[in-house]
C-alpha cells in the first residue's frame, strides 16, 4: 500500500548510491531554490521598496489620467469653438476679426509706449514671466479652458 508521500517521491533504486556528481548536481539546485526562495521572501520583506513600487505606479496612472482629461478637454474646448465660428453670422465674425486687429495694434502701441517708460529690472522681470509663461503653455492652455468650461457651465445652470 502506498500513501501520498510516497507517490509524491521519484522511484530511487533501494541499493543504487548517488554518485558524487550526483550529489553536487542535487546540493547546487538545491541551493539554487534556497536562493531563489529567499530572494522572494525578502522582496515581500522590502516594505520601503514596495512602496515605492506603489507610489511611481500610482504617479504614472495619475499623469495617463491627467493627459487623458487634458485631451478631453482641448476636444471639447474645440468643438465649442466650432460651434461657435458656425452659429455665428458673417458680419459678427468680420466685425471681430476687425475688432481684434484693432485691439492688436492698439496692444502693439501700448506695449511699446510702456517698453520705453518702463525700468530696465521690471522689464527683465516681465521677459522671464512670459518665457515662464511660453514654456508652460500647455498646462495653461489645459486650465484656461476648464476655467472657461467650468464658467460656461456655471453661466448654464444661473439661467435655469
Amino acid at each position: 500500500m502506498t500513501n501520498e508521500y510516497d507517490r509524491a517521491q521519484p522511484h530511487v533504486e533501494p541499493t543504487a548510491a548517488p554518485t558524487p556528481a550526483e550529489l553536487r548536481e542535487q546540493i547546487a539546485h538545491t541551493r539554487d531554490e534556497l536562493g531563489q526562495t529567499v530572494e522572494a521572501l525578502a522582496a515581500k520583506a522590502d516594505v520601503k521598496a514596495q512602496a515605492k513600487e506603489k507610489t511611481a505606479a500610482v504617479k504614472h496612472e495619475a499623469a495617463e489620467k491627467a493627459a487623458l482629461v487634458t485631451e478631453q478637454i482641448r476636444e471639447k474646448a474645440e468643438h465649442a469653438a466650432e460651434l461657435v465660428r458656425e452659429k455665428t453670422p458673417d458680419p459678427i465674425l468680420d466685425k471681430a476679426s476687425r475688432a481684434a486687429a484693432q485691439v492688436r495694434e492698439t496692444t502693439a502701441r501700448a506695449g511699446q509706449l510702456a517698453s520705453e517708460k518702463t525700468p530696465d529690472p521690471i522689464l527683465e522681470r516681465a521677459g522671464q514671466a512670459a518665457t515662464a509663461v511660453r514654456a508652460n503653455r500647455n498646462p495653461l492652455l489645459a486650465v484656461g479652458a476648464v476655467l472657461v468650461v467650468f464658467l460656461l457651465i456655471r453661466r448654464g445652470r444661473g439661467r435655469k
